[in-house]
């Protein structure tokens, strides 16, 4: 049995578009990637445009191929600029999925005021800009589906990333607001908060050697988490399976107590 037979496909991402930041690598690919074969039409950015022209390149036979555009998120005029393409090149916007962020660890005597700005505007700010961006779109559409990446680190005992943390859980109370806000136009908008997922980036320099040993300690379930475990639900949060369903912080984390 393969993926594709094994779990659900959903009709209504057919055609749908969804605009997606910092998904050249790790978790966010795999979300190009599955939204894709679902029949998306995905229009996506990352600084990493080596691998974001790659992801697109492979993607390239998909019924929608992803479309790549290089930018910052933490420049909300390009991030304006690309969504405002996306949408005149690939139609109205109605799912947006703020995925973007750098957990890049740092010392809580080292940090600087400018540092913990740049923090917040790569994990936190372009959350509020994109939406705030998308939003006219999904009203004339009838609605949308906007998901904001959370991380299990707000609740964990992780260290050593308090902007990263701090910007994290910012992330849960604007979700909370934007659903209020938003609700009365039928734009859901909802928090994914991953675990420890092992994406390559992980693999290559995060892994220690008590790592497995944490898992063991701190999840319910035994198996590491990969990014289709979270994947699975990012597509039904952008289905109109989930029509009901806003104002939510949904964990997938394998029962991390």
């Amino acid at each position: 049995m393969t993926g594709g037979e094994r779990y659900a496909r959903y009709p209504s991402l057919r055609g749908k578009v969804v605009f997606l930041s910092g998904g050249a690598t790790g978790l966010g690919a795999d979300f190009v990637t599955q939204l894709a074969a679902q029949g998306a039409a995905v229009g996506f950015v990352d600084v990493d445009v080596p691998a974001g022209e790659a992801l697109a390149g492979q993607l390239a036979g998909s019924a929608v191929p992803p479309l790549f555009l290089p930018a910052d998120v933490r420049d909300v005029d390009a991030l304006r600029a690309a969504i405002a393409e996306v949408a005149a090149r690939l139609g109205p916007i109605t799912v947006l999925v703020n995925n973007a962020a750098d957990d890049e660890r740092h010392a809580l005597a080292d940090v600087e005021p400018d540092y913990w700005d740049a923090s917040l505007a790569v994990n936190l700010r372009h959350h509020f800009f994109a939406a705030q961006a998308v939003v006219p779109g999904m009203r004339a559409a009838g609605g949308g589906s906007i998901v904001n990446l959370g991380s299990v680190t707000t609740r964990a005992q992780f260290v050593g990333m308090p902007g990263y943390i701090t910007a994290k859980a910012g992330i849960e109370g604007l979700t909370h607001t934007l659903a209020r806000e938003l609700g009365p136009d039928r734009i859901r908008v909802n928090c994914l908060l991953p675990g420890w997922v092992m994406t390559q980036r992980q693999l290559r320099g995060r892994l220690g050697p008590g790592a497995d040993r944490m898992i063991e300690d701190n999840q319910c379930l035994p198996d590491r988490l990969v990014p289709p475990d979270v994947t699975r639900l990012l597509l039904w949060l952008a289905a109109d399976d989930s029509s009901a369903v806003t104002a939510q912080n949904l964990h997938v984390n394998g029962g991390w107590l």
